[in-house]
């Protein structure tokens, strides 16, 4: 007595299975990815520093409460400023684009918006009273009446001596 095994519409059904199965997979897989927000960068003489949003809602609000949450938030993305050092701030151009201020200490500091895409400061000007050792540099996205986002980098005053 002779035995086949078929290989009819059984076997292609379960490839089709399977096929939709990897492919439905595949689809979660990709949108479990989130699209990276846009970065800031933190440049003093030839060290530099970048990093994505503490917070940030692609093109929605932000409260204020939860900017002044988010300024606040310690950050591990540090840069080291010594006296007379030009601080440089560089942002993506969609950033730019809405405009963005500065935050010292979660507190407002450049309340005029900035719409370009890269600005210089002096390293002292963050380091108010003279005997801070660091201060955290908050870059918020802001078009004048909304809060979009927010970037945070901890300043560290080089060592004296």
């Amino acid at each position: 007595m002779t035995h086949t095994i078929s290989r009819g519409k059984g076997s292609r059904t379960i490839r089709t299975a399977v096929a939709i199965g990897a492919a439905t997979l595949g689809l979660v897989a990709l949108s479990a990815c989130e699209k990276p927000t846009p970065r800031a960068t933190v440049t003093v003489g030839s060290d530099s520093v970048s990093t994505e949003a503490a917070c940030y809602e692609d093109g929605a609000t932000i409260s204020q409460e939860k900017v002044l949450s988010c300024a606040e938030e310690e950050t591990d993305t540090s840069i080291t400023v010594d006296e007379g050092d030009l601080l440089r701030i560089g942002v993506d151009p969609e950033i730019a684009e809405e405009g963005w201020v500065l935050f010292l200490d979660g507190q407002p500091a450049v309340t005029d918006k900035i719409g370009k895409t890269y600005r210089s400061f002096s390293g002292d000007a963050f380091f108010r009273d003279g005997e801070s050792k660091s201060a955290q540099l908050s870059i918020v996205e802001y078009d004048g009446s909304e809060y979009h986002g927010v970037w945070n980098f901890e300043l560290k005053k080089a060592s004296e001596g």
